[in-house]
């Protein structure tokens, strides 16, 4: 069983970072992120294998995010660069229990609450 908490979400202006973090109980293999907005489906951001040595990225978010990961602290990162309104949304943490760097929801048994990212223009 895992249960993922995430954090470091907040308001920030266009051009500003943030980084999430998403601490992890038990033993994830592949950890991920996704966001959504009200009214639309949960999309792919990034997705990161245990080794971190092999990373996914959604193609709206390639050369501005990126994710990693600390498995001494069984916790991921989403570094958020270079933000644009169009980023804000609930930011999820995912993961599952065996390797595969899934791009669907239906890819990830475990699922945080979200936190709330808000880029303001």
């Amino acid at each position: 069983q895992v249960q993922l908490v995430e954090s470091g979400g907040g308001l920030v202006q266009a051009g500003e970072s943030l980084r999430l973090s998403c601490a992890a109980s038990g033993r994830p293999v592949t950890m991920g992120w996704f966001r959504q907005v009200p009214g639309k489906v949960r999309e792919f951001v990034a997705t990161i294998s245990r080794s971190a040595g092999s990373t996914v990225y959604a193609d709206a978010v390639k050369g501005r995010f990126s994710i990693s990961r600390d498995n001494a602290k069984n916790t991921v990162y989403l570094q958020l660069d270079s933000l644009k309104p169009e980023d804000t949304a609930v930011y999820y943490c995912a993961a599952r229990t065996s390797p595969f760097l899934g791009r669907y929801m239906s890819d990830y048994d475990y699922w945080g609450q979200g936190t709330q990212v808000t880029v303001s223009s």
